[in-house]
């Protein structure tokens, strides 16, 4: 593969001793007007990992790589990931921990740089040995949470992933002492991918990064996932960066959106359509990293083309509405998802001192219930529906104080729940499809709806 990497606009180098800060690349492009754009991309082949990664730096402006574990790892089955490797069947991800340091080393080596940096996105309710291993190789960003690494994707108790997490930022935050600076970005903005009230996501995107924080750890992002409505997203990024600006005094962050992580739009031209209101959302509420989908989401893992391809429809998207958007770092009053949100943080932090005991006591209390949520630790008795705005809202609250702040809506039927899943790929399919559908509309500021898969 011939290497282009001086064709590639570059930013301000961002280094702590002899390691690349991805806060600060993340901030310095920020600081230019620039959106970071970032795939999900792993693959067990060593080789194209590297090429993937390669293709990765040149693909736009400010870009960072990534290294997504695949499904063995994350769950500490290294056995199966080995057997694997040696019958030379593909993983969905790379294996961090079961490759020698010296072949992963080999898929970094004269592509991780300052102006590239890189990080392990996982999805595991027991991080320890990732975490080990991202940082023999002198990787320091990762993403994760004690809820949202373990709610949706098993049946760890959340007793032990918040243990597990617990020691997983201490042993990020020891590496400070070195001159590092470690990363670590929440998932819990992005629970389930779909049909999650904003108010939730954002309350648990903040108290993952506090969990973070009281461990040790200085640089956070959190996140935030598209979901259907783009003036409650604006709200709900408005009121994440108002969250970390409250409980985060003394910390580099910032917000990363992803790409709409539900049912994605079946055609090419939705989903790229899907992929550029994400952007313009970004740009708009004033994120300064977004997660992006490919057009293959919908069938299949994408391909490094189609990883590429995504990238550049994002950054260019991004650029557009540079040149058009109000500033997202103005200064917002109240809004309903910042006032749910702070309702469902404050009661949480009410319950204990120590904040992974409060999230215990929380989920077994019902203060936190995810809707749709199946994990024996989650009460169950939430439930939303998309209102006739496209917003989501609360149709049963269940135990938590919420209060008048919730907007009750109806209950939905097995074919209302089947049709919220599938409402915003229908939304951005019906135009693709149907040849005589009414054009999407494309106003500014953001107007519609947003579309996925659920890789991490």
């Amino acid at each position: 593969m011939t290497q282009a990497a001086t064709t590639r606009p570059r930013g301000p180098v961002a280094v702590h001793g002899s390691r690349t800060s991805f806060a600060r690349y993340v901030a310095d492009a920020q600081a230019r007007g620039v959106l970071v754009v970032q795939p999900r991309m792993g693959f067990s082949d060593p080789a194209l990992m590297r090429a993937g990664l390669r293709a990765t730096r040149d693909a736009a402006e400010a870009v960072v790589g990534t290294l997504t574990i695949d499904s063995y790892t994350r769950v500490g089955d290294e056995l199966s990931a080995v057997r694997a490797l040696n019958e030379d069947h593909s993983l969905n991800g790379y294996p961090i921990s079961s490759l020698s340091p010296h072949t992963s080393r080999w898929v970094l080596d004269g592509v991780r740089d300052p102006s590239f940096p890189v990080q392990v996105r996982h999805g595991s309710a027991r991080p320890q040995r990732i975490v080990a291993a991202l940082t023999a190789l002198g990787l320091d960003a990762t993403e994760g949470g004690p809820v949202s690494y373990c709610l949706p994707y098993g049946r760890t108790p959340l007793a032990e992933s918040v243990r597990n997490w617990q020691q997983a930022c201490e042993f990020l935050a020891s590496l400070r002492s070195t001159g590092a600076e470690p990363h670590l970005e929440t998932f819990g903005g992005c629970m389930l991918g779909q049909l999650c009230p904003p108010g939730l996501l954002v309350a648990l995107s903040a108290l993952e990064a506090l969990f973070f924080h009281r461990a040790g750890l200085r640089s956070i992002s959190l996140s935030y996932a598209q979901q259907t409505n783009s003036e409650q997203d604006v709200q709900a990024i408005h009121a994440l960066r108002r969250l970390a600006a409250e409980l985060l005094p003394d910390t580099e962050w910032h917000i990363v959106l992803y790409t709409y992580m539900g049912l994605y739009p079946r055609s090419r031209e939705g989903a790229l359509e899907l992929l550029e209101r994400s952007a313009e959302l970004a740009v708009e509420a004033g994120a300064a990293r977004l997660i992006v989908k490919t057009a293959a989401e919908a069938h299949r893992i994408p391909t490094v083309a189609e990883n590429v391809e995504a990238l550049r429809v994002a950054a260019a998207a991004a650029r557009d509405s540079h040149r058009t958007a109000v500033a997202g770092a103005r200064a917002v009053p109240d809004n309903p998802v910042y006032t749910e949100a702070r309702a469902l943080i404050d009661a949480v932090l009410g319950l204990d001192a120590d904040l992974g005991r409060a999230l215990l006591t929380a989920f077994a209390h019902g203060y936190l219930d995810v809707p749709y949520c199946l994990h024996p630790d989650n009460a169950g008795r939430s439930r939303s529906c998309i209102d006739e705005s496209g917003r989501l809202a609360w149709s049963e609250t269940g135990s938590m104080p919420l209060g008048r702040v919730a907007r009750n809506a109806g209950r939905l039927t097995a074919r209302g729940l089947f049709d919220a899943l599938s409402f915003v790929q229908s939304r951005y399919d019906n135009h693709f499809l149907a040849p005589t559908a009414a054009p999407p509309r494309r106003p500014r500021p953001l107007a519609g709806l947003s579309g996925g898969t659920s890789r991490r």
